[in-house]
């Protein structure tokens, strides 16, 4: 039994990962044409998004995104999710309509191929950088300006216990939400690191698991200052860890239970 479960495990692997890999490399020309003018980024993005979308379908895996607000067009968000996996992004991309911006480690540039378009189309940070914090700071609010949403992971990293217990919240996407007067919407990603747990801990291992994003209800930041920010960082910190406590209280139990239909872009979850 354990050969067969190791062998099914190598299978499904190999099966995720060539549906991530075929459909990003058969795109990528087009890619790397259309990142040579910013005028093009919107189309690199909706490409990245179709990617995203594919692959996550064809992990065969139910996948559930639950909205608890109606997504306003005319609204400029940051988005602050719990980061568990590598799959983090990919179900940011899918989920989300519009053309976002990420601000992520400076490592996702130095991806074969991947990097080229990530440092083109969104923000890299060397977070042991002053200097690349203090400029991806200044992007990230050019990016609000521009009318791109931000999405910003707060943990900084992967964290020992991803997915159950949060690291420490860092400043700055608060900080930028309070000096834009822009809501900040978090987002509980619960069960990505069952998926795919942190390659860099335990190699590349992919677990068919159910799969859930789940954004709140956005907390307004109009009339905020910096003064408010510990208490405005620690309501969305709040929000996150019970959400993560209310899904994986039992997940050996809630591994295919608690999954509904998913919920249209911009339309209220269930």
């Amino acid at each position: 039994m354990k050969v067969l479960k190791y062998l099914s495990q190598r299978i499904y692997t190999t099966w995720c990962c060539t549906w991530f890999i075929v459909p990003f490399v058969v795109s990528y020309p087009l890619q790397a044409f259309l990142i040579r003018k910013q005028q093009w980024h919107r189309h690199v993005h909706n490409i990245n998004r179709l990617w995203s979308a594919t692959f996550l379908r064809m992990f065969l895996t139910p996948l559930q995104v639950e909205w608890r607000f109606t997504l306003d067009p005319n609204q400029r968000y940051i988005f602050t999710p719990n980061h568990s996996s590598y799959l983090d992004i990919p179900m940011m991309l899918r989920s989300i309509p519009g053309f976002l911006n990420f601000v992520g480690k400076s490592a996702l540039t130095k991806v074969p191929l991947w990097g080229k378009v990530y440092g083109a189309l969104y923000i890299s940070v060397d977070r042991r950088s002053a200097m690349s914090s203090a400029k991806s700071y200044i992007q990230s609010k050019k990016t609000l300006d521009e009318g791109r949403n931000l999405v910003i992971f707060p943990e900084g990293t992967i964290g020992p216990n991803a997915g159950e217990e949060l690291l420490a919240f860092k400043d700055g996407p608060f900080k930028i939400a309070i000096e834009k007067q822009v809501p900040v919407v978090p987002v509980t990603m619960p069960y990505n690191q069952y998926f795919m747990p942190d390659v860099e801990e335990v190699g590349l291992r992919l677990r068919r698991h159910p799969l859930k994003l789940i954004l709140h209800e956005p907390i307004e930041t109009r009339g905020m200052t910096l003064g408010d920010l510990p208490a405005l960082k620690e309501r969305v910190y709040q929000i996150i860890q019970q959400e993560l406590i209310k899904h994986n209280y039992n997940k050996d139990v809630n591994r295919y239970s608690n999954h509904q239909k998913i919920s249209a872009p911009g339309q209220a979850g269930v």
